[in-house]
């Protein structure tokens, strides 16, 4: 998976959608070019057993990290090795999260040369769910919510794009995510062929290589042969 992905749906659609409660503030607004560190959102569970929608920067800070420099290069997870690794093995076990997506980008360097750039989103416009962990780091008063993606092997025609894809969730799967009691192994499984079969591999254009750029024009087809010049993010 790629370092950037969409989420435009308001406080109160996703509130809604998920049926949580909103502690975002007023916060919130749409982003069709996410980037590492930037500010989204994120639906947990709360100490008082409610789900609650909330906002969190992309890229977890372990709770024993001395600075949150290096968030950009947290920003997933490999579900391989997510239970046991020192950053992200707490997170999974009691801090899990659903991140609201209407898709995804990649990068793809065909035979003759540059590159293009995809758009992975539902045919029928609905809502993904990424599987995350989150981390709240620093002192109470100045304390940020951070945020992962987990990241499985690609499948089916994902493949052809990368060869990882974020963990996708499906509706009937997200309260077994966020239960702190659902056995670990069980939660690492990939939706089946025929639910991956409903998301598009739409070409787009250049201009979501630079982080600078946002707006739906972003999420546009294009002629799958226009090649881009811009930057590569594959951190996924």
């Amino acid at each position: 998976m790629c370092g950037r992905y969409a989420t435009t749906r308001s406080a109160g659609d996703l509130s809604a959608l998920f049926e949580s409660y909103d502690d975002t503030d007023g916060r919130l607004g749409p982003d069709h070019n996410v980037a590492p560190t930037d500010p989204v959102p994120l639906v947990r569970v709360s100490p008082e057993g409610h789900r609650t929608l909330s906002v969190g920067r992309w890229g977890l800070v372990p709770h024993w990290s001395r600075t949150p420099s290096g968030a950009a290069r947290m920003i997933n997870a490999r579900a391989e090795t997510v239970a046991t690794s020192r950053a992200y093995a707490g997170a999974f076990a009691r801090r899990r999260c659903l991140v609201p997506a209407d898709g995804w980008y990649e990068w793809v360097r065909p035979p003759e040369g540059g590159k293009q750039p995809y758009y992975m989103t539902p045919m029928d416009g609905s809502v993904l769910a990424f599987a995350g962990i989150w981390s709240v780091w620093g002192p109470a008063e100045a304390s940020l919510l951070t945020f992962s993606v987990l990241t499985t092997a690609a499948v089916g025609e994902l493949a052809e794009v990368h060869d990882r894809m974020p963990l996708l969730l499906p509706r009937e799967r997200w309260a077994s995510w966020l239960a702190p009691t659902q056995e670990p192994a069980e939660l690492l499984v990939p939706p089946p062929p025929a639910w991956l079969a409903r998301l598009e591999i739409r070409p787009v254009g250049p201009a979501v290589g630079d982080v600078r750029n946002d707006g739906p024009q972003l999420t546009a087809r294009v002629p799958a042969s226009r090649m881009s010049g811009a930057e590569e993010m594959t951190l996924f």
